[in-house]
Formats: C-alpha cells, structure tokens, sequence
C-alpha cells in the first residue's frame, strides 16, 4: 500500500502547491492596485473568510456538486486559498515591489499579466518561498482531506495509510495481549519497527525540499 499511497502524496503535494502559489500570488497582487474597482471591498470581504466559514456539511455538498468526490482535486480544491498567505504576499509585494517597476514596464509595452509574470514573480522568490513550504508541507501532512472526500483505497495518499497502519497496529497490541511474554516482545518490536520506519518516510520528502528553498525562506520570513 505504500508505494502507490507516496506516489498519490507526491502528485497531491506537487498539484496543490502550484495550484495554491499562484492562487495566492494573484489575487495579492490585484489587491494592491489601486486602480481596480472595489479592492477594498473584495480584501474586505476576503479577510472575514477567516473568521467565518461555512462549515464541514456544505463544503462537502459543494465538493460532492461538482463531482470531485474520491478524485485528487478533492484533496487540493476546497483548501487551494489561503488568507492568511494573500495577506502576508499581499504585504512583500507593497512593500518590496517600487510602481516605479509598473512604469517602466509599461513603457516597454507590458501588460498587467505580463508585469506579474516577467517583473513581480521573480523579484518575489523570498515570499514565494515561504508560502511554497507552508502550503507543500500542508499538503503532504494533511490526512483529514482524504478522510472526508475520498473512498478508493488506491487514492489514499501517505498519512492516510500510515495512520490506518498506526491504529491497526495499536488494535494488535491489543488484541495479542493474552499471549505469552516473548510473543508480545516480538510484536511490540514490529510494531515500532513499522511505526517509526513509515515516520522516517513521510518525514524524508519535507526535509528535501526545506534545503532548496532556505536561501529565500529565511528572507523571506524576516520579511
């Protein structure tokens, strides 16, 4: 079961960290142009978001409307914004992007999409590397998500089945405890063979990728 759970981790962790990134780049920066119609309004409205929220019940019916029940996207879709991360991109890109670079780019004949992409992304590594580690760890720690939304056994992603794995082995210690001395002994020791080998694996991934991003996140979390 682990191969196929690391495989469906990996893929939900790479999918929903690109996905999330640039659904927070974007609307982080509209909300620092003053030029859009109801800016304000829409910042306004976003941020009460994380005070309130609709609740477990009609997020579900909404995933379960459009038909993202046992799919990845269930895993990645309905947690895919984070306020809290358009807040704190929203705050680098006012303070660390000069509009004297919009000028300028727009003297070259840029566009809005064009000054995002080419200008403002690459200037913005340090922060693009904080939330890209917020939201990659997110993912590939998150069993809830599937707990909810997902009913195939091979869309299970890593947590799934090592929590599956701890609980089964707890049942076993139970279950075994009106055996003798020796055989209890032996089935503890795989029993904490398993469970502390299947950490090691589901922590390895989030201690590789810290290492390519420390250069930007430490910057970026002064910032």
């Amino acid at each position: 079961e682990l191969p196929p759970a690391l495989f469906v981790s990996i893929a939900r962790t790479v999918l929903g960290t690109i996905f999330t990134v640039f659904a927070a780049s974007f609307p982080a920066y509209a909300f620092t142009r003053n030029e859009y119609w109801g800016r304000k309004f829409f910042y306004r409205f976003v941020v009460v978001t994380m005070y309130f929220s609709g609740g477990l019940i009609p997020t579900y019916l909404v995933v379960n409307k459009l038909h993202l029940i046992d799919t990845v996207w269930a895993m990645v879709i309905p947690n895919a914004v984070s306020v809290f991360n358009i807040i704190i991109t929203r705050t680098y890109f006012i303070n660390s992007i000069p509009d004297e670079l919009l000028e300028a780019a727009q003297l070259d004949g840029a566009n809005t999409a064009q000054y995002l992409m080419k200008v403002v992304l690459p200037l913005s590594k340090p922060i693009l590397a904080v939330i890209t580690l917020f939201y990659a760890v997110g993912h590939w720690n998150d069993f809830y998500s599937a707990l909810i939304y997902i009913n195939s056994q091979q869309l299970l992603p890593l947590q799934s089945i090592l929590r599956k794995l701890l609980l089964s082995t707890q049942m076993t210690l139970q279950i075994t405890s009106s055996m003798s001395p020796d055989e209890i002994m032996r089935k503890t020791q795989l029993a904490q063979t398993l469970k502390y080998s299947s950490i090691i694996v589901s922590t390895v991934p989030v201690l590789c990728l810290y290492p390519l991003v420390q250069k930007n996140f430490v910057k970026g979390i002064m910032i």
